[in-house]
């Protein structure tokens, strides 16, 4: 963009300002639950973006925009009405550059402008991405939580159906637990798991398997009466691995194990 252009834009920033907070307001900042200093603060600094980028190192105007898509992530904020607000930018500045520069001039703007939604764009894709990101791993955790019940015994309760991928899932997070809290025993708790047909008892049976490798032992509880006539219809044979109907016999059984056993207090 030329320098001359440039200039006549940054000599009536106060008046593009003026103009422009008002087309925002209506175009933008109608979001519920925003303060109006929070709503004063964003708009200040999506004019800064704007007005400083006509200056900035490319560099620079790229990391503003990664903070500015970030921030509007963090409180929500569509992308899309903040791209309507360029455009009203667009309409106003334009017009103004018409009637004192060239066709190509005029031109040279709308570029550097596509360019600077087009970061925007890009910036507001790369932060969601790591959103995505972020509650895949939260998910990841969440879905199959190895969890430490006694010194050296842990719980992984399942619930919901078992594909592929999270079995995969699930084994990662138990041998990672399992090292983690140095656990012996694994109680595998499918009661919250609605259906166990062959593939989803191979997955049960593949990650017991796993738990061995590592030197512990696995106990796979919740088999209901449903459960266990469906595994012997099946012909899955569950013959080498410990299993109990329900988690209090599982602990009782892995208490056990590990030579310990509950007993009552002493009311003397």
């Amino acid at each position: 963009m030329h320098s001359s252009v440039i200039d006549y834009i940054h000599q009536r920033k106060t008046h593009y300002i003026t103009k422009w907070k008002e087309d925002l307001t209506q175009l933008v900042f109608q979001q519920e639950g925003l303060s109006d200093d929070l709503t004063e603060d964003i708009t200040n600094e999506m004019i800064d973006l704007v007005f400083d980028g006509l200056f900035s190192e490319e560099h620079e105007q790229e990391e503003r925009l990664r903070r500015f898509a970030d921030r509007l992530s963090h409180y929500g904020l569509p992308l899309s009405d903040y791209i309507r607000g360029l455009q009203s930018m667009r309409q106003t500045v334009k017009s103004d550059l018409d009637a004192q520069y060239s066709e190509g001039q005029v031109a040279a703007f709308e570029a550097w402008l596509d360019e600077l939604i087009s970061k925007l764009v890009d910036a507001g894709a790369k932060t969601q991405e790591r959103v995505i990101d972020l509650q895949n791993v939260a998910l990841k955790e969440m879905s199959a939580p190895l969890i430490p019940v006694f010194d050296r015994i842990s719980v992984m309760p399942l619930i919901g159906t078992i594909d592929t991928k999270r079995a995969q899932q699930i084994m990662e997070n138990l041998l990672e637990g399992i090292i983690e809290f140095r656990t012996q025993v694994v109680l595998i708790d499918i009661t919250g798991v609605p259906v166990v047909d062959t593939m989803v008892a191979q997955h049960i049976i593949k990650v017991s398997k796993a738990v061995g490798l590592v030197g512990s032992k696995c106990i796979i509880v919740g088999i209901r009466p449903e459960i266990a006539q469906t595994i012997v219809n099946l012909g899955i044979d569950l013959s080498k691995f410990s299993t109990t109907s329900n988690l209090k016999e599982g602990v009782e059984t892995a208490l056990a194990i590990t030579q310990r056993e509950i007993t009552p207090l002493s009311t003397s």
